[in-house]
């Protein structure tokens, strides 16, 4: 089957070959490939700013494919008086609604109320008061009891009073991430995944450039730069230490479980109080499954290892579905799939983490400068352009540049929603534009016909993949896999029954030949039975 003409083999090393021969210094030059450092690069593209990103694995490989893919307010932050942050949030939420449809909808979520539990009606609709005020619309109400039945078929109806519906958003936090990439890339500015930073270049104490190794080739250059930011999440304090800043970042991990949405239909988000402490969990769908989510607790582990859900953490989240959905018979037999990610929050001065809970540490974001290098992390996924506007501001005195921050600028190309020629419904169209971009019409011209089908048991398009493994930088299958598509998180052992048709597109469109694409296999596989399903799993063959 031939490919259209115009994909050149070998452009991730091409790009190299100019960025090693390039002399002149960077006016940024942004380490961290998730949505923080995704956001400064688009922030500073369009600013017209000579910006590179660089990324030790994939774009988005840490939290920023891992999180509760919600751009919300943060009621929670809410009740803890943090008025700013949650009108930040929720500003953002509704940019990112006009600005990225087919990417970022609206998702409605139920809280349900019931005898003698707080918060009860009054105070969470309260809340949702201010919410709204905050998104200049009213989008709250109350159900009744029997409505909320009707809306949460199969809802524990012990004590119920009703519930009170509002409405946040829902994302795929992966394709959010190459979305800005790849808006960024439009204005001028260039990414490169795979690319390690082994150590800073300082003049005297202040940093002025990178020492990088290509960890799929081992070649090794240096850059120059007016400024160095280091946006790489709750890796941010290794960075830091190098420069003699003292440690700041307290890692929470946070995972979720993925359900058949036959065996648990949940048509909104359900918000319910978890039995054992009180915790929000949240039961909601999501690219045509059910997700549970998210735990919260501190971790300990190593950082450049891949985090995968513990059993305590399975039996919390089992334990609070059995709660709501007593009759479901949910157990772990139904679980698809897993993801687990670790979440950098910023520890106050003097914070003891043992008398802060995890689900009530700051999700604020931090700006340091120390030494001429500019630091970002924690933060929401909501918020990413307003930590670039922070991150710009600083970093525009140091090399000096004007900014002037695009709030009257879409931060994503909004193309038209409408591609002719389709054969699918009416929700396809949307949600290729949402995730690609201007570039959806080029997938689609590309697509041979039998790539306008549907993986089987997904909505993603076979050419999708393709389209991504051409373009999109992908350099091991996992990159395809769990990140550029989700296939792997929908379908049961990571797409192993797919395994013959994954490996006829890879070696077509990656040009990989026979032990590349057993190697590439036998390392997905081992990567998704260890991070990706459940503790104990394997899957067959291994």
């Amino acid at each position: 089957m031939k490919r259209p003409d115009g994909w050149q083999p070998g452009s991730r090393a091409a790009v190299l070959d100019r960025l090693a021969g390039d002399d002149e210094p960077w006016d940024l030059v942004v380490i961290g490939g998730g949505i923080t450092g995704a956001g400064v690069l688009r922030e500073a593209a369009r600013q017209g700013w000579r910006v590179l990103l660089v990324e030790q694995r994939d774009f988005a490989w840490g939290t920023s494919s891992r999180s509760a893919r919600m751009i919300h307010g943060g009621l929670r932050y809410l009740t803890q008086g943090d008025f700013r942050l949650t009108r930040e949030a929720v500003a953002e939420r509704e940019r990112l609604l006009r600005e990225a449809p087919g990417l970022v909808e609206e998702l409605p979520f139920l809280y349900p109320v019931r005898k003698g539990q707080f918060p009860g009606r009054r105070v969470f609709s309260a809340l949702l008061w201010c919410y709204d005020r905050f998104a200049g619309r009213s989008r709250h109400r109350f159900h009744s009891a029997n409505e909320t039945a009707w809306l949460l078929p199969g809802l524990d109806e012990t004590g119920l009073q009703g519930a009170v519906g509002y409405v946040d958003a829902v994302t795929d936090d992966a394709r959010l991430v190459m979305r800005l990439l790849s808006e960024a890339r439009r204005d001028g500015a260039q990414a490169v995944n795979y690319l390690r930073v082994e150590a800073l270049e300082q003049s005297g104490d202040t940093v002025d450039g990178v020492e990088l190794v290509d960890e799929v080739e081992g070649r090794r250059f240096s850059l120059k730069a007016r400024c160095v930011v280091n946006a790489t999440g709750a890796w941010a304090d290794r960075l830091r230490q190098s420069v003699g800043g003292a440690p700041r970042l307290r890692p929470l991990k946070g995972s979720h479980l993925v359900v058949p949405a036959w065996r648990l239909p949940v048509f909104q988000a359900l918000a319910c109080r978890h039995p054992r402490d009180g915790r929000f969990v949240y039961l909601y769908p999501w690219a045509g499954r059910t997700v549970v989510g998210t735990t919260d607790i501190d971790y300990d582990g190593d950082l450049d290892d891949e985090p995968g859900i513990a059993r305590e953490e399975l039996n919390y989240l089992l334990e609070a579905v059995d709660a709501q959905f007593p009759a479901g018979g949910i157990v772990e037999a139904d679980v698809i799939s897993s993801w687990s990610g670790i979440r950098p929050i910023v520890a106050g001065a003097g914070d003891d983490p043992a008398r802060v809970a995890p689900s009530k540490a700051s999700r604020d974001h931090l700006v340091l400068v120390e030494n001429g290098l500019v630091t970002v992390t924690g933060g929401k996924l909501t918020t990413f352009r307003l930590m670039a506007i922070d991150v710009l501001r600083r970093a525009a005195r140091m090399i000096g540049r004007e900014f002037s921050p695009a709030h009257d600028q879409p931060v994503l190309s909004h193309p038209p929603l409408h591609l002719t020629g389709l054969r699918f419904d009416n929700e396809q169209p949307r949600r290729l534009v949402g995730c690609f971009g201007a570039a959806a019409a080029r997938l689609l011209a590309e697509a041979v016909p039998d790539e306008l089908e549907p993986v089987p048991g997904t909505d993603t398009l076979w050419a999708e993949l393709a389209f991504s493994a051409r373009r999109e930088a992908v350099v091991h299958l996992d990159d395809l896999l769990l990140r550029r598509s989700r296939v792997g998180l929908l379908l049961a052992r990571g797409g192993a029954d797919l395994a013959e048709a994954v490996e006829t597109l890879c070696r077509r469109d990656l040009g990989w030949d026979a032990l590349r694409w057993q190697a590439e296999w036998q390392r997905y596989q081992a990567i998704h039975a260890r991070h990706y399903a459940l503790p104990g799993a394997h899957h067959p063959g291994e």
